[in-house]
């Protein structure tokens, strides 16, 4: 197994957790959020894969974006399975994409988002990516908690 591999092990394994989470959460309390400046968690959900969608994006523009159009915002909020039909061709192309590349890209290429304050290694890019996604669902239990919907277990 190579580093290629096993990223595309990470993002496959993040995203099964998250979708376990996800998918547990009951459709009445996806509006729901902890607080007036928190998104609900339908909103978290679609941030983590619109994210994704830039996050592609700017791989390929080797940096952030000028203008980005998302299709994800046309989209009305409906069901996490709606979320996760939409997002699907995209979150296959992303990892097709990672297939491309080899070893040594992962260190060479280089990710320019001086705008955010960093240029990262692709391989960086691609960790922080997955990274993106756990932290977001970990925040989700969070908020499963403090509503007080049973969680799921996500370590197996």
């Amino acid at each position: 197994m190579n580093s290629i591999d096993l990223i595309l092990l990470n993002f496959n394994e993040v995203r099964r957790r998250s979708i376990k989470v996800w998918t547990s959460i009951p459709q009445e309390k996806l509006i729901w959020k902890p607080d007036n400046e928190a998104m609900t968690c339908i909103e978290m959900i679609r941030h983590v894969l619109e994210s994704e969608y830039y996050y592609h994006l700017a791989i390929q523009n080797r940096g952030s974006l000028a203008i980005f159009d998302s299709p994800f915002e046309k989209q009305p909020f409906s069901t996490v399975d709606a979320e996760l039909k939409f997002a699907e061709p995209f979150r296959n192309h992303f990892l097709e994409t990672i297939k491309l590349f080899s070893e040594e890209d992962l260190t060479s290429i280089k990710i320019d988002r001086s705008d955010s304050g960093y240029i990262r290694s692709l391989g960086d890019m691609l960790l922080r990516i997955a990274y993106h996604e756990s932290v977001h669902t970990g925040q989700l239990l969070d908020y499963l908690r403090t509503a007080g919907i049973p969680r799921v277990r996500v370590w197996d």
